[in-house]
């Protein structure tokens, strides 16, 4: 299955991107919603955002579909929406900000229409078949827009991942071993010597080689491979749209995050 790498620049897993750098924040959410599970369609994997090589051009991606078996297909029955907020300076604690909407709906995977607006109306409109690789663009040529099946872009070592909360809850038991009201570890300082100690457990604990589960998680982490979405594909929908469409006043860094919605 082809790469999510068609519209250029450098895909970089994020949520928070200046319009003049690649500064950027993280975030991911795989198979962890059973509400979702019954609704492929409308579960996000993940929202990307970054900017192309002379940061004129912002590039905007959703996955959907998680572990996608092939015979998924984009319908009338969901919207997709990229909630871009222009703001003064980086972080999520920064108030204020001026939000742009870039809502895509499909007829089906050949028939697509997506609209960037604000409060003050359409700033622009792409409509068309999405599911070829160079995508469509709007009549202005500031946005191209492609949706289809792509490999999972996302790295993540599934098992590796509950070894460590195991290891952790494991741990947590040592008296020596602090934790928050939530069972969360407390950062303490390097010449702590009974910090290091249940540190240094876990890190034992972790170094173990240990064989997968019996039955093995779904999705599976190959044995010889660590990254459990390596085989997996999911739908994928990007936009790459002129960064004045976004830009508002001063404000020259965008925070951004997606959503989907049953069709109005």
């Amino acid at each position: 299955m082809k790469k999510l790498a068609y519209l250029g620049g450098v895909a970089a897993l994020g949520l928070i991107a200046a319009l003049g750098s690649m500064q950027r924040g993280y975030a991911a959410d795989h198979l962890d919603s059973a509400n979702l599970a019954s609704n492929p369609l409308a579960d996000i994997n993940d929202v990307y955002v970054w900017m192309n090589g002379d940061a004129t051009k912002v590039n905007l991606a959703m996955t959907i579909s998680p572990a996608d078996p092939g015979d998924r297909v984009f319908g009338p029955d969901v919207q997709y929406v990229f909630h871009v907020t222009s703001k003064t300076d980086l972080g999520v604690l920064v108030p204020g900000g001026d939000e742009t909407r870039v809502i895509c709906t499909f007829a089906s995977s050949a028939s697509a229409e997506c609209w960037i607006a604000d409060n003050d109306g359409t700033k622009d409109y792409v409509t068309g078949d999405p599911s070829n690789a160079s995508g469509i663009t709007s009549q202005s040529g500031k946005v191209r827009l492609f949706a289809g099946r792509r490999s999972d872009p996302f790295f993540f070592n599934l098992q590796g991942f509950r070894d460590a909360v195991a290891a952790v809850k494991q741990t947590s038991m040592d008296p020596l071993f602090q934790v928050d009201a939530a069972g969360c570890p407390i950062r303490c300082s390097t010449t702590d010597l009974n910090c290091g100690a249940a540190a240094g457990a876990v890190r034992t604990v972790l170094a173990a080689q240990r064989p997968l589960p019996d039955p093995a998680p779904v999705p599976a982490c190959p044995e010889d491979n660590r990254d459990c979405f390596i085989n997996l594909d999911v739908l994928a929908i990007v936009l790459q749209a002129d960064k004045t469409l976004f830009n508002s006043n001063d404000n020259t860094t965008i925070a951004v995050w997606g959503s989907t919605h049953a069709t109005p």
